[in-house]
């Protein structure tokens, strides 16, 4: 399965950085909404697996657009919030709300729970197959390239090709030790000119979601399209 989806909707700017950069490190890709309008239109355009959501927003109620959301669809709902009243904690689990984290917690301890809603869910994926690079993404239990949610066409070269540098993502290889690579997977003999056109084609597919650049000279190198 691909990389599990989050949603934080949290007007707080550094408590939704902090928590966006850790659950990234740990094979998650994370989104951030600080308005229940912004999150609205989010939801409409992506398919998330995991809603991180405060109760009180700049224009709504957090338990109001849990009650929103899950009228809608099944995506799972944790609540990370600084109210702690018995009254509150009942209000959201009778929203639908799949657990209840009260502000300041662990991240550690966050990302226990949301493993444990996930599992629940049945959302929880296990990442060993998985190989990534800012937003894209190749499946190698079902030998499928994503750019974010968008699944990307290649053929089997292109994607070889694309296993190899994301095996070796930040590493310059030579264009020789494509080729050598190549052939040892396909058994078969792979030629400079179909490198340059798989590479070509490879990149236009790819489009912004992620950078191969060219070391002059040398060889490739893949760096997320951020860096």
């Amino acid at each position: 399965m691909r990389i599990p989806y989050i949603l934080i909707v949290e007007d707080d700017e550094t408590i939704a950085f902090g928590v966006q950069v850790f659950l990234q490190k740990n094979n998650f890709y994370v989104q951030h909404a600080d308005t229940v309008q912004a999150a609205k239109t989010m939801l409409e355009a992506f398919h998330y697996d995991l809603l991180l959501l405060d109760c009180n927003l700049p224009d709504g109620n957090g338990f109001e657009f849990c009650s929103y959301v899950k009228k809608r669809s099944d995506i799972p709902v944790i609540f990370l919030t600084v109210r702690d009243d018995e009254r509150d904690i009942v209000q959201g689990l009778d929203r639908g709300a799949d657990d209840y984290i009260v502000k300041p917690f662990p991240l550690r301890v966050l990302l226990s729970r949301i493993h444990a809603v996930l599992r629940r869910a049945g959302a929880a994926s296990s990442t060993a197959d998985i190989l990534s690079c800012g937003a894209l993404q190749l499946d190698q239990a079902r030998t499928q390239v994503f750019c974010g949610r968008q699944e990307v066409p290649v053929t089997a070269g292109e994607y070889r090709l694309l296993l190899i540098l994301l095996q070796n993502k930040g590493l310059t290889l030579t264009r020789s030790m494509l080729l050598e690579k190549l052939w040892d997977l396909d058994g078969a003999f792979v030629n400079d000119n179909t490198l340059t056109v798989m590479m070509k084609r490879l990149r236009e597919k790819l489009g912004a979601s992620s950078s191969i650049k060219t070391i002059r000279g040398i060889g490739y190198r893949l760096e997320p399209a951020d860096e």
